[in-house]
């Protein structure tokens, strides 16, 4: 994935870097916000590869100006061969002045090799610690004519104030579950109910919809969930214990496990209320859900999803996960007797 059209969703920063393009107004430093997986990178791939495309026409109008894909420079950059096109790279939890110094302050002073422009792209630029981010600050208020610096980070708290008002900032937003769902199914050829829980699952992200699609591992957890909620009613609490056990050890296993019941649960609600089949999530679970729904009280399903909330604030907090896990588990199951 490269150019802008391929791109899904994001089409206000797409539209923001082909007006900038367009109208020769290209900043010097951005600062693209977004939580991990959202598109940060591509779409700073797409536009540096716009910016350096050799058969790019900004008199064109606004949605073709794109990369051509096919010049000199195009198949450069999709060979990771580019050479005014920086990574900044860092082997360490991180970047550190010494990190911005050698590879943007340092090297920024030498114009491009072959085009207009010379980019720098600085991924998980919430690791730069102030020293470094005083350095890079150095080169953001003198920076050469031709030097574009651009910062992708998860956290824009913990960028100084003095960075933020030297970039312009594009703040990435979750997508409709459904742009999502169809991009899962025709692109990667996801089953529609595996797409519907993987787009949802990941709340509009969908670097983490195709990493939940396609992650045997995933499956496995969520295979795993299932199975217990099908059954947890008639479970004894020894046997509750054991399967705490089983479950994930990781945190992120952990969250991921809680959003999964968390999911259920509100399916179990949804249909409660409106016996709408085409609402819930997990449809193949649909005679479940049903029995659910007429066997759990609202006041139950309430206590349930709380329960939920609570242990997934615990989990965060970094209490004991198997503690946390039982105690949700006994909630669910006292609740689900109702």
């Amino acid at each position: 994935m490269f150019g802008f059209k391929e791109i899904v969703g994001h089409s206000d920063i797409i539209k923001h870097f082909k007006f900038s393009i367009k109208s020769n107004k290209i900043s010097h430093a951005y600062l693209i916000v977004g939580e991990d997986d959202s598109g940060k990178m591509t779409l700073a791939n797409a536009f540096a590869m716009a910016l350096q495309c050799e058969n790019l026409d900004p008199n064109s109008d606004l949605e073709v100006i794109d990369s051509c894909g096919t010049c000199s420079s195009c198949k450069q950059f999709m060979s990771n061969n580019h050479p005014d096109i920086v990574y900044v790279t860092h082997d360490k939890s991180s970047i550190g002045v010494e990190d911005i110094r050698d590879q943007v302050n340092n090297d920024i002073v030498i114009k491009p090799y072959s085009s207009t422009f010379k980019i720098y792209i600085v991924d998980e630029a919430e690791k730069l610690t102030p020293q470094a981010q005083n350095a890079l600050l150095k080169t953001l208020e003198e920076p050469p004519e031709y030097a574009i610096i651009i910062l992708l980070s998860n956290n824009i708290n913990r960028m100084l104030d003095t960075i933020q008002s030297r970039c312009i900032i594009l703040q990435v937003k979750a997508l409709d579950n459904n742009l999502v769902r169809d991009y899962l199914m025709s692109k990667h050829q996801i089953p529609d109910y595996q797409a519907d829980l993987s787009a949802v699952f990941a709340q509009g992200n969908v670097g983490k919809a195709i990493k939940y699609a396609s992650s045997e591992k995933f499956s496995e957890i969520k295979d795993t969930v299932l199975y217990l909620l099908k059954r947890i009613d008639k479970m004894e609490n020894y046997e509750i214990i054991e399967t705490v056990k089983d479950l994930g050890k990781e945190k992120d296993d952990v969250l991921n496990i809680l959003d999964l019941i968390l999911l259920w649960y509100r399916d179990v609600l949804m249909y409660k209320v409106t016996k709408n089949l085409n609402l819930l999530l997990y449809k193949k679970e649909r005679s479940y859900i049903s029995k659910g729904s007429k066997v759990i009280s609202y006041e139950g399903i309430q206590n349930i999803l709380k329960i939920i909330e609570e242990a997934k604030s615990k989990i965060n907090a970094n209490v004991s996960m198997d503690t946390t896990l039982q105690l949700m588990l006994f909630t669910i199951k006292e609740n689900s007797n109702d």
